[in-house]
């Protein structure tokens, strides 16, 4: 089972004592305040309110969340000037600033850049969009499918037929939210050592890109062809894949290194001689197709049996109700349990200064509450 909440992850972790004021928005921006919440930052979370005067979280289920989760909630009406005061002076004692709406937004609220910045010069404000603070698309909308798909990356994967999104992992989580949280520390760190503040502009098409470093590499070096499931890394290969089991269950096969690739081989106990043309792309469609009716005899947890934690690289294609229970995941405490939901534990690992365990999110802290925990007088 996940570890439960019971169960500290034991410290205050590495970001102990930094201060990060978030605007509640969708997408990237919160998971990239959750990550600096995980390792320990103290985060307030500014959400606007409805006209009945409750945050807009509270319409949905705030305690089933998980990105949302380890904060403290401010609601504010940010057209009313005294809630606009309010922000600013939370903003004067925070060190991080995180924001994800469209360029233009918080300068007409009030709060942009220029406006924080007098507040408190070392303030690092993290802007999290789409196409960036400025650009040819830069006022326009978008979701991860968007950014994706101009960044070369959405071309890249899929079947044959056509291009897949890969859920909102590349351009949202990754692109997104770990682009901006490695950003803003850069920042801080910055402003730690010079007392200078500074505007981080994180898009998500900036990093799409760049998450895809490695395979313009192998674009430039002539290793990777246009069209998909044609190359080493998107299914073209019979080594590197996933294969359907007798009972409809799937495996994954990483077999890329010859040493692996004659485990695999010798742990099905082939010993075809076309197999041994590993690296020959106009074999692959064949092998695979071999491979496949290989894979088909048995069903996936007697292949796991078999083969998983071997030098063949095999594992399971595990779903999100098997991925916390497997043996690895449970002694990794890969996956806690908070508040009866189910999700992934705080990472990296750290040796001196673990996180702490994260707290369920709730709904909502009173506003007195939050400001007097910043040293901000009550309104």
């Amino acid at each position: 089972m996940p570890q439960s909440a019971s169960t500290p992850l034991a410290g205050a972790g590495p970001l102990h004592g930094v201060r990060v004021v978030e605007f509640a928005a969708l997408g990237p921006a919160p998971m990239a305040a959750m990550l600096l919440a995980d390792l320990g930052a103290e985060v307030v979370r500014i959400e606007r309110k409805t006209a009945a005067g409750r945050p807009v979280a509270e319409l949905f289920d705030p305690q089933r969340d998980i990105l949302n989760r380890s904060r403290h909630t401010l609601a504010l009406d940010l057209k009313n000037p005294q809630d606009i005061d309010a922000a600013l002076a939370v903003i004067a004692r925070a060190d991080v600033l995180i924001e994800g709406f469209r360029p233009g937004v918080m300068e007409r609220l009030g709060l942009g850049p220029e406006v924080c910045l007098a507040r408190q010069p070392a303030l690092v404000y993290g802007r999290m969009t789409g196409w960036g603070q400025h650009g040819a698309l830069a006022p326009a909308v978008g979701h991860d499918i968007n950014y994706l798909a101009l960044s070369g990356a959405l071309h890249s994967i899929g079947g044959v037929g056509q291009p897949m999104p890969p859920l909102n992992l590349v351009a949202d989580c990754g692109g997104g939210a770990m682009l901006l949280a490695l950003g803003v520390l850069a920042a801080r760190l910055h402003a730690c050592q010079t007392g200078r503040g500074q505007v981080v502009d994180a898009a998500m098409t900036d990093g799409s890109a760049l998450l895809m470093s490695m395979i313009y590499t192998l674009h430039a070096m002539g290793e990777w062809r246009g069209q998909r499931e044609a190359n080493l890394l998107d299914g073209g290969a019979h080594f590197y894949g996933t294969y359907c089991c007798a009972d409809g269950k799937w495996l994954a096969v990483g077999a890329i290194e010859p040493q692996f690739y004659a485990a695999l081989l010798k742990a099905l106990g082939i010993d075809d001689p076309v197999f041994q043309a590993q690296w020959d792309r106009a074999h692959w469609p064949a092998l695979r197709a071999k491979l496949a009716q290989v894979f088909a005899q048995k069903p996936r947890d007697a292949w796991c049996a078999l083969l998983e934690g071997s030098d063949a690289c095999v594992s399971p294609v595990l779903d999100l109700d098997e991925a916390p229970r497997h043996a690895h995941n449970q002694s990794r405490q890969t996956f806690i349990e908070l508040g009866g939901v189910t999700q992934p534990a705080p990472a990296p690992r750290f040796s001196h200064t673990p996180p702490p365990t994260p707290r369920p999110p709730g709904m909502g802290d009173e506003v007195g509450e939050v400001l007097a925990r910043w040293g901000v007088a009550q309104r």
